[in-house]
């Protein structure tokens, strides 16, 4: 069950933040997630809440305010292939809805089986 949290500065239309959204639940998906696995959520800050380098490490173009910081919040298993597997779909899709790559940071964030509770407080994994 990933948790997507998208962060961005504002505003964002709609129509960006479903592409970005779009864009990552369908590697999600393409790695192995099922497609009714859908938790996301959006959080839009003002610029002087929402402070990056526009060339840290070493990118191939300036980040910009369009910057989107996708964390993934799921359990710990997963492996490296697909991990890139992933990160490489989610840039093939972006870079084809004519989105930055460069302008995107992804942070996977992993926790043990044991950490979720579903609904109703049950721990089915334990």
């Amino acid at each position: 069950m990933p948790i997507v949290t998208l962060t961005v500065r504002k505003p964002k239309s709609d129509e960006f933040k479903s592409l970005v959204l779009d864009a990552v639940h369908a590697a999600l998906v393409s790695s192995g997630v099922p497609a009714t696995d859908k938790f996301q959520r959006v959080i839009e800050l003002d610029a002087q809440d929402f402070r990056f380098d526009t060339h840290y490490p070493d990118l191939q173009a300036s980040r910009d305010n369009d910057f989107v910081l996708i964390e993934i919040l799921w359990s710990i298993g997963r492996s490296v292939k697909v991990k890139k597997k992933l990160l490489e779909e989610l840039m093939n899709r972006l870079s084809a809805s004519g989105f930055n790559p460069e302008n995107v940071m992804v942070c996977f964030k992993e926790t043990a089986w044991e950490n979720w509770s579903f609904g109703g407080g049950r721990l089915i994994h334990t």
